[in-house]
Formats: structure tokens, sequence, C-alpha cells
């Protein structure tokens, strides 16, 4: 129940655009087509799951302090976490470049249609927030790290793909001129950030 809980949270609640603000470029940029917004938010949740149980075992058995006291006695008094940034950053860099190598190879489409997004995913701070967030909460589990994970991604994919499919449908409304293109599009962002708050409540 509680990694249900944390699931649905990350989610609705602490969802990484209307309560962080993060991935914002990324979810500004490539969210005028449903079809491009899902599939980088396909992308950035598969980084998510990936990338957070891999830098939660990288904390919890290298980074963290007396964490390579596996190893011998001699090495509890080392504290790594000074690394931890670098470090999480190197695994996020590593898993994009096979994740656009895999989408270049099976969706050729939708790699030329992401263009420069795909490979700036690494650079995408709502993945690098995901990890630092599972380092400041300490989770008691890899399964608990993923499950956060997978609900984040869930949540930033909800959010640009909701995004997407609302400006397809303002392209032929009369907007005024001085609120087309990124205007109107904040002003969505806001709004969506407000109805999501409406979710605050819920508890499992």
């Amino acid at each position: 129940m509680e990694e249900l809980n944390l699931f649905v949270k990350s989610i609705f609640i602490d969802n990484m655009v209307f309560a962080y603000f993060l991935g914002m470029c990324s979810y500004l940029a490539v969210s005028k087509n449903v079809k491009t917004a899902f599939g980088l938010g396909i992308a950035v949740t598969f980084m998510l799951v990936v990338t957070i149980p891999l830098n939660y075992m990288l904390n919890k058995y290298v980074l963290e302090p007396g964490a390579l006291s596996w190893l011998d006695d001699s090495f509890r008094d080392v504290d790594l976490s000074f690394l931890a940034l670098i470090m999480f950053i190197a695994v996020i860099a590593s898993a994009t470049q096979l994740v656009e190598m895999a989408v270049e190879k099976f969706a050729p489409a939708l790699y030329n249609s992401l263009g420069i997004f795909l490979p700036l995913i690494a650079v995408n701070c709502a993945i690098l927030g995901g990890a630092l967030f599972m380092q400041q909460r300490d989770f008691a589990s890899c399964l608990t790290a993923t499950v956060y994970g997978a609900g984040s991604g869930i949540g930033w994919l909800l959010a640009i793909v909701g995004l997407a499919a609302i400006r397809e449908k303002i392209a032929y409304s009369n907007i005024p001129p001085a609120l087309r293109g990124v205007g109107i599009t904040f002003i969505i962002t806001g709004l969506m950030g407000i109805a999501f708050m409406s979710f605050m409540g819920i508890k499992l």
C-alpha cells in the first residue's frame, strides 16, 4: 500500500512539471504535437524507471557514508557522497545514449521528429531531479525507488500529452496575436497546474 500511495502521489500531487517545474524546456518545446509529445514522454518515463533504481543502488552501496563497508570493515569511514551529483549525471547520460540508439533503430520517424530533444533527455532536469529526490527522501528499498521513478515519469507524460492535446485543439482558435505561441502555452500550463492542485487531498 505504501508503494501504491507513493505511485499515485508522484503522478498527481508531486508532479514533476506542476509541483516542481522540472523538465519545462522540453515540456514547452515538444508539446505541439500529441504523437511527438507521447514519444518523448515514454522516453522520459523509461529513463526515470531505469536510472532512479540504478542511482539508488549506486548511492546505497557506493556513495553513502559507510556504504563501502560490504567490501571490508576498513572502508566503514569512507564517504563518497560528494561524488553523488556527477555520478548520477554519468548514469543518466549513459542510459540516454542507449535510449537514443534504440529509438533511432526501432522508431526512426519518432527519432527524426524529436530531433535535438532526444539527446537532451540527458540534461532534462526532471530526470536528475528524480535521482536527487530519491537520495533526499532515503527510500527504504530499490522497489520503492522504482515505483517513484515510474510514477514521476507517468506524471510527466500526462502533463506533456495533456498540453499537446490542448495546443492541437487551440491551433484553430481565435487567440489574440499577443498571446499566440508561448504566451497562451504558459497560461494553459498555469491552469493545468491549478487543476492538478485538486489532487492534493488524495491519500490511499
